[in-house]
């Protein structure tokens, strides 16, 4: 496992060790001591999640305030994504910035979120299946977002704005400085 850091510090992309032979590859997808070594976080995952979708959509930018705060290692079973995650922890210096990531079921990637920063990520190709584990359990009272398209945050989703799907909570979520607090 190679853990790439970025420029907001707890988020890292996670590359694994592949074994291909002619039968195929194998992987360690997830190991807590080797996470541990290779990030210094001690995480214990609770939850799994797991979603489809189609070319467009997008998905976010959304996080669990509180004690529901929740930290994500995400993953692409097939197609492709750009991931993103927003620093919203009010005392961080880098408060408000955010980070992409290319994950496909190709490049085996995966991205490690901490708590205290909101995530999204877009569907690039036709189809793809979204995997993610959490440290903490759903909380629908400690649910928040913030808009994919906040100037503030000055994202690009790549794809022209027409071409992106989103639920209609999404398309109403406040900007980041009218949205609730992490914590």
């Amino acid at each position: 496992m190679n853990c790439l850091p970025t420029s907001l510090a707890g988020c890292f992309i996670i590359e694994p060790k592949i074994i291909n032979d002619d039968r195929g590859y194998f992987m360690e997808s997830f190991n807590e001591q080797t996470f541990y070594e290779c990030t210094g976080e001690r995480v214990h995952f609770v939850q799994d999640n797991q979603s489809y979708s189609t070319r467009g959509v997008l998905r976010g930018l959304h996080y669990q305030t509180g004690v529901h705060a929740q930290a994500k290692l995400v993953r692409v079973l097939s197609g492709e994504v750009l991931d993103i995650a927003v620093d919203i922890r009010p005392e961080s210096p880098t408060y408000g910035q955010h980070v992409s990531a290319f994950l496909s079921a190709q490049n085996q990637r995966q991205f490690f979120i901490p708590k205290g920063f909101a995530h999204g990520f877009l569907v690039l190709s036709q189809t793809a299946t979204f995997f993610y584990k959490c440290d903490n359990f759903y909380n629908k009272e400690s649910e928040s977002g913030i808009a994919y398209n906040d100037v503030s945050l000055n994202i690009d989703w790549i794809l022209p704005e027409q071409e992106l799907i989103l639920s209609e909570k999404d398309k109403t979520q406040p900007s980041l400085v009218n949205a609730r607090k992490v914590w």
